[in-house]
């Protein structure tokens, strides 16, 4: 189907696919570098291979796309039809896929915006969706890209992992933060503010870390219209286990997803990963 405004987002979305092709969602995708080799998110490495070389402490890194990847996704945007692009991306904060993005936009062949959401995963999700839903209903470049922001707005994303190391590594959170964490053997919970991942609560154990992000999850959505996303890292039962216990919780859900994050974000948190992200409609 042709859309005037064509909706590009990037892998670290993690939009079911049903998704993505409802709406006509175009995805670049970030690449992890396992050893020598650099693959390429959502098709050439699964988040079951990524956890399994973590757990072998294997090196992995990531890496944004190049700019001529934005641009072949825009050049086949126009030769579908589309006479504009609202181009939507995880926080500059964790990658320059923003940056890469812009670049690319200033040789496209039809208008570009490009924004930084200052989200990741589905919180970068929503905010794709909703800016496509406003295409669809004939909305502009400008409706499609405040759709976005606002739901970038009123969205909040909290997340459990074992150990901050992952997190140290890779540059993504404070060395005094993540020691603090070691140091007093906690279990840290953290959320996602102003584009960056800040420490949130310390809890001594796995269980009552869990038991609190379920809380704070409730307390957020309260009782409007709520999407919530349930993501993990090699932790299939967790995740499930919380998905359930927040549908019986949540007079205002409207629709639950649960998914193992990709590999980019698996990289930077490691196995054990429990987030939840709060949207409301």
């Amino acid at each position: 189907m042709s859309r005037h405004v064509a909706i590009v987002t990037d892998s670290t979305a993690y939009l079911p696919q049903r998704a993505t092709e409802q709406h006509g969602i175009h995805s670049v995708p970030l690449t992890v570098v396992l050893g020598d080799r650099a693959l390429e998110e959502g098709t050439e490495i699964s988040a079951r291979s990524l956890a399994l070389a973590l757990q072998k402490r294997q090196p992995v890194t990531t890496s944004r796309p190049g700019p001529e990847t934005f641009a072949e996704t825009y050049r086949a945007a126009a030769r579908d039809g589309a006479t504009a692009i609202v181009s939507l991306h995880l926080s500059s904060e964790f990658s320059g896929t923003y940056d890469a993005a812009v670049l690319a936009a200033k040789a496209a062949p039809i208008p570009v915006r490009v924004v930084d959401t200052g989200m990741v995963a589905m919180a970068l999700g929503f905010c794709a969706l909703s800016a496509a839903e406003t295409a669809e209903a004939g909305g502009s470049v400008d409706e499609a890209v405040a759709a976005a922001e606002k739901r970038a707005a009123s969205t909040s994303a909290y997340f459990y992992v074992d150990t901050l190391d992952y997190l140290r590594r890779g540059g993504r959170i404070g060395a005094a933060q993540a020691l603090l964490g070691s140091a007093l053997a906690v279990k840290p919970l953290l959320q996602l503010d102003g584009g960056r991942i800040e420490l949130l609560e310390k809890v001594r154990t796995a269980s009552r870390a869990i038991a609190r992000l379920e809380e704070m999850v409730v307390e957020r959505a309260g009782a409007v219209s709520v999407d919530i996303a349930v993501h993990h890292l090699a932790a299939p039962e967790r995740a499930d286990a919380l998905a359930e216990r927040l549908r019986d919780k949540m007079p205002g859900l409207a629709e639950l997803h649960v998914s193992e994050v990709g590999a980019v974000i698996g990289a930077h948190t490691g196995p054990g990963l429990l987030g939840a992200v709060v949207s409301p409609r």
